[in-house]
């Protein structure tokens, strides 16, 4: 890629971190050289609930924000994609660069995809002979802090945790903006919440409007997995939990030998991968992990379909969401993958009137939709790239939607009938096979018994 800045740009530097007076701004620092001998600076910050208690051990903070710094740093890199790479914050052992190198190549696959960048050889984060990094023990409280987006899974994930009683706490980060759509979600789950504010430099929306650097999706659960671990450390939480489901290990598209998976960070490879980081690194004495791990879509959307006092209130389409944005006041954009996902999935377990009422319209009634939906099916093109579902999932949706009867003169339900119901076997067997419980491998014992 040649165009504007990109081909001018030589080094990448991650320069510094500062904890601000107020104890509660955290400054991370990069810098972009270019052959012209211009630099280019940027600031990225996260802004805490509560002031950091002096009662953090200070190392321990810095074992922390080192990781996060660079984690942070993916958004800026990106954009010009150098192959040096500079690390003058921290000094990285080699199992740590190598951490790096898989988290930036993997993490940002779909970006590499979209841009058509070939990837291989670019990213090598520096190795130091003298780091010697040793993770850092404290004695947190034995409660967690549980990842709310104002989606079904996190809200299923909730309602799990409260029926165990366990103390928890919602963290909330916000980018750029306030989510009212997510806050508003707070009396009804009946939890209190932590609200983390990530700031990131208005100079990027400006140089993305320019069109002389490279824009896409970065694996924006690995950021917020490093935050949450913040988050843990300073106000002594043991666990932070987060939603991601079993179908986000399926990938959706190979290039130059790397399957592109969309949702790589929050897939159980990166979650086994962060959560071995943050105990040999950072502390053992935070656990990351994710309670819906062993479910499918399926079993989530089966599991929410009963706590109809969300229904009014929740949102899974990420259009609420854009960075620079502020969320629109509708829920659902009623045209991108995820609203037409979830809108199939919602009427496999619920009536036409109550998922018609969520969206305010009926999406498997919209006949430009059926592309889109072809892709969910898997006989079209490539999976969608949005947090959705695998084709079996798909598929056994559209069957029990089809066997309901609600929706049979929509073009979309017409299109499932045409083109797959007539080639389907054993659609029961693959349903139970959806919605059983599976492997429990990745949870903590204490919370091995919740699901079942």
């Amino acid at each position: 890629y040649n165009g504007g800045m990109i081909s001018q740009a030589i080094y990448f530097s991650f320069d510094s971190y500062h904890i601000g007076k107020d104890k509660r701004t955290l400054s991370f620092l990069y810098s972009v050289g270019f052959n012209t001998g211009v630099v280019s600076r940027f600031v990225d910050k996260v802004i805490l609930p509560e002031a950091i208690p002096q009662t953090v051990s200070p190392d321990l903070l810095d074992a922390v924000l080192q990781p996060l710094h660079l984690m942070l740093g993916i958004s800026y890199w990106k954009m010009f994609c150098p192959k040096e790479i500079k690390v003058l914050s921290c000094q990285l052992s080699a199992e740590q660069a190598a951490f790096w190198n898989t988290v930036y190549t993997r993490g940002l696959g779909e970006f590499f995809y979209r841009n058509e960048l070939d990837f291989r050889g670019l990213i090598s984060f520096p190795v130091s002979q003298d780091a010697r990094p040793k993770p850092i023990h404290f004695s947190p409280q034995n409660r967690s802090l549980v990842g709310v987006a104002g989606g079904k899974d996190s809200l299923v994930t909730v309602e799990l945790l409260r029926k165990a009683k366990k103390e928890i706490t919602g963290l909330v980060i916000e980018a750029n903006h306030e989510y009212p759509l997510v806050r508003e979600l707070f009396p009804k789950m009946g939890i209190k919440g932590l609200f983390v504010r990530h700031e990131i430099d208005e100079k990027m929306k400006e140089l993305n409007e320019t069109g002389l650097v490279l824009n896409g999706h970065i694996p924006i659960s690995a950021v917020y997995a490093f935050v949450g671990v913040l988050i843990a450390i300073v106000y002594d939480y043991n666990y932070f939990i987060v939603s991601n489901e079993k179908s986000a290990n399926f990938g959706n598209a190979m290039y130059h030998g790397l399957e592109v998976n969309h949702q790589w960070s929050k897939s159980e490879e990166f979650e086994m991968f962060f959560r071995a980081y943050v105990n040999d690194f950072i502390t053992p004495d935070v656990t990351y992990f994710s309670i819906l791990r062993p479910l499918t879509e399926l079993k989530i959307v089966e599991l929410f379909s009963k706590y109809h006092q969300y229904f009014p209130h929740f949102s899974s389409c990420n259009k609420n969401f854009t960075v620079f944005k502020k969320g629109s006041s509708k829920k659902w954009c009623g045209e991108c993958a995820k609203c037409a996902f979830m809108f199939l999935m919602l009427s496999s377990f619920l009536s036409k009137e109550d998922v018609v009422g969520m969206f305010g319209q009926n999406l498997l009634a919209d006949p430009s939709l059926v592309p889109l939906y072809q892709q969910l099916l898997g006989i079209r093109d490539i999976k969608p790239f949005d947090c959705v579902g695998t084709f079996e999932e798909v598929t056994v949706a559209f069957y029990l939607v089809h066997e309901k009867g609600e929706f049979m003169d929509e073009p979309v339900i017409k299109m499932f009938e045409r083109l797959v119901l007539p080639g389907m076997k054993d659609v029961s067997k693959l349903k139970n096979h959806l919605l059983e419980i599976g492997n429990e491998d990745s949870l903590p014992k204490e919370f091995m018994n919740i699901l079942i």
